[in-house]
């Protein structure tokens, strides 16, 4: 009776842990494409500063998880010094910031689409610079995946998607994709390797010295000079107050959702995770095209089950690999 009160209790924490992921960034991906395409006010001027949202997320974050750790984690000590986070901190900034400004050039589920393709690039690293070898069955997940994104991108885009966009152009924004996938590469390597040398170190600790250094490359970025853009971006939200809703609102869903992340990866390991997170974008990508207007051709709904089949694949190897293991530790 115990046991089945503990499954269904964890069915239930699972549960809200799926709810508040999908919630959070589902939430954040609609705000998002709003404020890339919107067009705000009278004047029907658009929100140009894309950049700037990465800014108050990142300061967000840093008061979220300075509060988390204070409430939390008082007595823990042993996590690794702000200081040890500054180079990730650097390509933390970039990354984010080049995937956000695609949204002027590539639609939103285009951008949902290319950003799923992380394992393209840390595949092609592997293979070539470090002649690490890998099973058939990942090549076919790979394939799944390139196949989907490429076809993609040469279909068809709808007249009236491309009307909404700042300024079309598809090369741009998909070359901005990538290039935020390469840098997120290494910033999870950096962060990986901070982990190792401080295994002491907590989610929060992460969240806060990454956001530390994020808010403070940022600043200088947006307020370093005079005509920085951080100051046409406050000059924009004191001009149109539902830009800076938008904004503040994005900024809570993003902090919001690392809470689950964190909680479900704590509870459940980062294969489930993995899973709730692929499911989540594919379901932003059909919220964005029923509910945002931007209709996806018969060939583009095709492109996106072939990237979601080799991501779908991918999560399922994983679980093999994961349950081989398990039962070599039994036995053993």
């Amino acid at each position: 009776m115990e046991a089945h009160a503990s499954g269904f209790g964890r069915v239930l924490l699972l549960s809200f842990c799926v709810a508040g992921i999908w919630a959070a960034y589902i939430s954040q991906g609609v705000l998002q494409e709003h404020l890339s395409t919107k067009r705000f006010g009278p004047d029907t001027k658009r929100f140009e500063h894309l950049a700037f949202l990465n800014l108050a997320q990142n300061v967000v974050c840093l008061i979220w998880s300075f509060i988390m750790i204070s409430l939390w984690s008082r007595g823990s000590k042993g996590g690794a010094p702000w200081w040890s986070y500054w180079s990730a901190g650097i390509t933390n900034t970039i990354g984010p910031a080049m995937g956000i400004e695609a949204l002027k050039y590539i639609s939103y589920p285009a951008q949902v689409l290319a950003k799923s393709s992380k394992m393209i690039p840390v595949m092609l690293m592997g293979a070539l610079v470090y002649g690490i070898r890998y099973a058939y069955s990942e090549y076919i997940c790979t394939l799944l995946v390139a196949g989907g994104v490429s076809l993609f991108a040469l279909s068809k885009t709808s007249a009236k998607t491309i009307s909404k966009l700042a300024r079309p152009n598809a090369p741009l924004g998909y070359g901005l994709c990538f290039l935020n996938l390469a840098f997120d590469g290494f910033t999870n390597a950096t962060q990986d390797s901070i982990t190792a040398r401080y295994p002491k170190t907590s989610a929060w600790d992460i969240m806060l010295g990454m956001n530390l250094w994020g808010t403070i490359y940022n600043v200088v970025y947006m307020f370093g000079w005079p005509q920085a853009s951080g100051y046409e971006a406050i000059r924009f939200c004191q001009q149109h107050p539902e830009a800076g809703w938008d904004i503040l609102f994005y900024c809570l869903c993003g902090a919001v959702g690392q809470n689950f992340i964190f909680l479900t990866i704590s509870r459940f390991g980062s294969l489930t995770n993995t899973t709730i997170t692929t499911t989540r974008k594919f379901v932003s990508i059909v919220i964005s095209s029923l509910l945002s207007g931007n209709p996806l051709s018969t060939i583009q709904w095709s492109s996106v089950g072939m990237v979601f089949s080799g991501l779908s694949y991918q999560i399922y190897l994983k679980w093999q690999k994961l349950q081989r293991l398990q039962k070599k530790r039994k036995a053993t």
